[in-house]
């Protein structure tokens, strides 16, 4: 049986899961916030020293490929290796995937270690899936619908879930799938939402049975919290704090109140 949003956030809040995030440097801070503020607690941890040992002891890892170095990469490669090991979940932010040979071929060496969930934007899952993209830099020109059918496709070679996050965001794991409606126009204007989104879906797969579930609830969370952002902001600047604050107070119950979730066959693409 399928866990909802609203339960998965009061298991959250009842013991907030520890969550290593390797990430980039410019998400750290807001991607720390983010989880903090949505009741999980956020670890740093990304040297090859010790990501490994600490991917065991954290309850899920998350990598953002957003800048790329060496040092990351072997970092990245020791905490997968050390989560995997342990049983752990782990997320992986294919960020500007399609722009660069280091960025496709680090991305299709972490795709290959079998995330336990993709989220990206439509440019990033197109890419991942072979086909073609209009994305530019760390900015997706698809629309998310364009994206579906590489998802599940996606989804069915690794094994995992893969989410497509934009104005309607797309939720599969290759059999199920799901359309999520909500957030801010305000959110694209702020930098690294989409990589804290990354941070809290490894905080929901940290405590959900099934990484389905975590999704869907790591993606209602932010869509609820940012609709209700929205009305009171002037502007991307007005509007982050307004989210941070959001992402506190949404409550179990009005979590399930106000998602708006839908099966895929609901919504026309």
């Amino acid at each position: 049986m399928s866990q909802s949003p609203g339960t998965l956030l009061a298991a959250l809040r009842a013991e907030p899961p520890l969550v290593q995030c390797i990430t980039n440097y410019v998400a750290m801070n807001i991607a720390a916030n983010v989880l903090l503020a949505a009741g999980a607690s956020p670890a740093m941890v990304s040297d090859a020293e010790e990501a490994g040992e600490f991917a065991q002891i954290a309850g899920a890892l998350t990598v953002n490929i957003g800048t790329l170095s060496g040092p990351f990469v072997d970092g990245m490669r020791a905490a997968i290796a050390g989560a995997q090991q342990a049983g752990r979940p782990w997320v992986l932010d294919p960020v500007a995937c399609q722009t660069t040979a280091l960025r496709r071929r680090v991305a299709a060496e972490l795709v290959a270690l079998r995330p336990t969930i993709i989220r990206g934007n439509a440019s990033e899952i197109l890419s991942l899936a072979g086909e073609a993209s209009r994305g530019q830099g760390v900015d997706g020109r698809d629309a998310v619908a364009a994206a579906e059918d590489g998802a599940r496709w996606l989804a069915q070679r690794t094994g995992g879930v893969v989410a497509v996050t934009g104005a309607v965001d797309f939720v599969t794991d290759g059999s199920r799938a799901v359309r999520i409606e909500g957030g801010s126009p305000w959110m694209p204007m702020n930098t690294a939402l989409g990589c804290s989104l990354t941070g809290l879906c490894g905080a929901y797969a940290a405590l959900a049975a099934d990484p389905f579930d975590a999704t869907v609830a790591a993606l209602a969370h932010f869509a609820v919290a940012g609709q209700r952002a929205h009305p009171g902001a002037q502007g991307p600047g007005s509007f982050a704090p307004r989210f941070l604050d959001a992402l506190h107070a949404v409550t179990p119950e009005a979590l399930d109140a106000e998602a708006v979730i839908h099966s895929a066959e609901d919504v026309a693409a």
